[in-house]
């Protein structure tokens, strides 16, 4: 008996597969790994390839069986995919089945599939293509940015202004509590950084080292410090040492501490040119995807999609907003699924289109461009060569790089045959950060 498949539509994208496999196609997979084991596996009391079948049943035979059921399962199931011929949107739900009269191996798959898009014509599209380009200008921010990194600071005894580092202490008293209960608490800031409460920050403007204020202010139901959240204080504010900026001489050693071997500025500005070119051709990439995306899932914004697919993204999202939360020391913040469910469609809906974009032409992963995307990964590493290694020895990476490629070459391909208008933007107001 050859694999037997019934395929039923559940609901408007929903599909369930019944598959019947002969027993025996299992137990020849179990058979062919049990002598495979006998021949190889080294067991006490035995010598090498002489260990009994029995034995071998005994010790690895589970192990074996389950192993082989699993590869079975995903063997079949893509091949009854393959017969049917399904689009499968998402991840399989496998349930295993009594077996048949004749000892049949039985399994149900429930999933979603693809919805009809039709015919994708990147030419009907109307797209903005953003364009910028390094000048000099831009080199010369950079060095300056690297310079206030490598800052040092000298005390001084005048009042403290904008760009200076205090060093402060702090209590508050609330109707309330003392906070804290005893002593102050401790801390620095650059005026004009925000580390600090902003008002707080603000009035530490034209105080020298030894003086103190006392401050009124109400803190925001979000503010980090618990016992002060949405409550309003008086601070005591002290500012107890007042340092200004130092910035180190755009000399051999600067640009040697770079690694620049030979400390010559054009080399330096070369390479920080080089590190701009990187970063500018990323963020170009990233608005050319979101505005390829937006509009296409605009145009097929009438398209009914997977809904389980959509509610699977949605939780994604909100887990990962979890983490990113706890790891910015926002351990009870709490995100629900519903939260996501517009953005986890829109991002459905993009990889769905983009990967039926790819089936409709034929598109093919470029290795080449793999390649070269990783020797890029790489290269903003210390020490690239590891970070390479580290991506050919984990499948799960160069899983997601490839997707990632591949992704962009669609994009590209996309990008390429759409009504495009492209818009100029100077580097500096690109690459700012969103308000």
């Amino acid at each position: 008996m050859n694999m037997q498949v019934s395929l039923e539509n559940t609901a408007n994208l929903e599909r369930r597969l019944t598959v019947s496999l002969p027993a025996e196609r299992l137990e020849g997979v179990v058979g062919n790994r049990l002598r495979e084991l006998a021949s190889t596996a080294n067991i006490k009391g035995f010598r090498k390839g002489k260990v009994p079948t029995k034995v071998i049943e005994q010790r690895f035979g589970a192990q074996v069986r389950n192993e082989a059921y699993g590869e079975l399962i995903r063997e079949s199931l893509g091949e009854a995919i393959r017969q049917q011929n399904l689009q499968v949107a998402g991840n399989p739900e496998v349930k295993a089945e009594p077996a048949g009269d004749a000892g049949e191996i039985r399994y149900t798959a429930t999933f979603e599939v693809v919805p009809e898009f039709g015919t994708i014509d990147p030419a009907k599209l109307e797209i903005v293509r953003t364009t910028s380009s390094i000048e000099e200008s831009d080199i010369d921010a950079m060095i300056e940015t690297l310079r206030q990194q490598r800052r040092s600071w000298e005390p001084v005894e005048r009042a403290a202004e904008a760009g200076d580092l205090v060093q402060v202490e702090t209590f508050a008293v609330t109707a309330e509590a003392r906070v804290p209960a005893e002593g102050v608490e401790r801390g620095a800031t650059v005026i004009g950084s925000n580390v600090m409460y902003p008002e707080l920050e603000a009035r530490l403007a034209g105080m020298k080292a030894g003086d103190e204020v006392e401050v009124e202010v109400t803190f925001p139901d979000t503010w980090r410090v618990a016992d002060l959240a949405g409550k309003s204080a008086k601070v005591t504010l002290k500012a107890a040492k007042v340092s200004a900026p130092k910035l180190p001489e755009l000399d051999e050693a600067f640009v040697k501490s770079f690694g620049i071997k030979g400390g010559k500025l054009e080399q330096f500005r070369k390479e920080v040119r080089a590190n701009l070119e990187r970063e500018l051709k990323g963020n170009l990439m990233q608005r050319l995807r979101a505005e390829v995306a937006s509009k296409l899932v605009a145009a097929y914004a009438g398209v009914e999609l997977p809904p389980r697919l959509i509610e699977a993204e949605a939780r994604n999202m909100a887990a990962a907003a979890m983490q990113q939360a706890r790891q910015q020391g926002q351990p009870n913040a709490k995100f629900e699924a519903a939260q996501f469910m517009d953005a986890a469609r829109n991002r459905v809906a993009a990889g769905l289109l983009v990967g039926e974009v790819a089936r409709q032409n034929n598109l093919k992963l470029d290795n080449k461009r793999v390649t070269e995307t990783l020797q890029l990964i790489a290269s903003t590493y210390e020490d690239p060569g590891q970070v390479v290694e580290l991506y050919r020895n984990d499948p799960n990476l160069m899983s997601s790089l490839r997707n990632r490629v591949m992704e962009e070459q669609v994009i590209d391909w996309i990008a390429e045959r759409a009504n495009a208008t492209e818009q100029a933007v100077g580097f500096s107001e690109l690459m700012r950060p969103a308000a």
